[in-house]
């Protein structure tokens, strides 16, 4: 038979207090209960705690060398106590976070920085990534939380934590890179580089809508699948191209960023709906919260 964490607890009450009466008030039980509990935990054990005489209650040496170990247990208990409570208010736990390659530059630095300043038990592990690992991934549990362009797709649940401009990226020299602000249909006749349509489809035929409301079919002459191999195409002249603005933190030479009227476009939090981790609940709060006083577009 092993003693329980309560006949550990009134052991340790009576040894620091020196006395079952002080004890007793201090647990808010009987005497008559709690020696009843101490002589138990004495017949576990096969052996005398407590010297009890006229002067008083105190350790046998037994007793002695039982008090640190009982509070070692008791002091665990408290700490697995704390783990389980802290997991429930989600403080405590891992999350594996997914960041879209256009938004990791500037989101992922105050993401994990406000992450771990108000939830500084949280584990965390972030992947840059491209959109269809990232959907996939949220899917087959590999992520909890991603921080993508909005990815369309049932499902998911989102929220929005940025709306930054939409630019045409033009190379420096161009003849429009003058120009403070551009429409789309003053492009028509432009060379586009694009991402590849397998990268996301549903990415462009959003796009297919846009170049058809501004009367075009875009001339596409390359394509790449990164940001940087974007810029780094517009840069040496092959083509133009649009991005959030937050991408000029990636290439300052060579290119002109010039905002595109009346186009703005959304980073969203997005996670599996039925998702139900606690840690994810308050990640998403805290940059919520961080998201509706920081400009996250100017971060990083």
């Amino acid at each position: 038979m092993t003693p329980d964490l309560r006949q550990l607890r009134y052991f340790v009450a009576v040894a620091e207090e020196s006395s079952f009466t002080r004890a007793a008030t201090r647990l808010m039980i009987t005497q008559q209960s709690l020696s009843q509990q101490i002589k138990t935990l004495e017949r576990i054990l096969c052996a005398r705690l407590f010297d009890r005489d006229s002067r008083g209650t105190s350790l046998t040496d037994t007793g002695a060398l039982f008090l640190p170990e009982a509070r070692a247990v008791l002091d665990r208990a408290d700490e697995a106590v704390a783990v389980v409570r802290g997991a429930v208010r989600g403080e405590i736990g891992e999350l594996r976070l997914a960041f879209l390659a256009t938004t990791a530059n500037h989101l992922l630095p105050p993401v994990v920085r406000i992450a771990r300043e108000h939830l500084p038990h949280l584990r965390l592990t972030t992947e840059e990534t491209t959109i269809g690992p990232l959907v996939e991934g949220l899917f087959d549990g590999r992520y909890d939380l991603a921080f993508t362009r909005p990815p369309q797709v049932p499902g998911l649940a989102a929220r929005t934590v940025a709306t930054e401009q939409v630019c045409v990226v033009l190379p420096q020299g161009h003849p429009l890179a003058d120009r403070t602000e551009l429409t789309l249909p003053a492009l028509a006749n432009e060379r586009w580089v694009m991402t590849p349509r397998s990268s996301w489809e549903p990415w462009h035929q959003k796009f297919d809508e846009s170049f058809r409301a501004a009367g075009f079919t875009p001339h596409v002459v390359a394509r790449d699948a990164s940001v940087q191999g974007l810029l780094g195409l517009v840069a040496a002249g092959v083509g133009i191209t649009r991005l959030g603005w937050s991408a000029h933190n990636l290439r300052r030479t060579g290119v002109v960023f010039i905002p595109l009227a009346g186009e703005s476009m959304p980073t969203e939090m997005v996670w599996r709906r039925g998702n139900t981790s606690p840690a994810l609940r308050r990640i998403v709060d805290v940059v919520t919260d961080l998201a509706a006083t920081t400009d996250l577009t100017a971060t990083g």
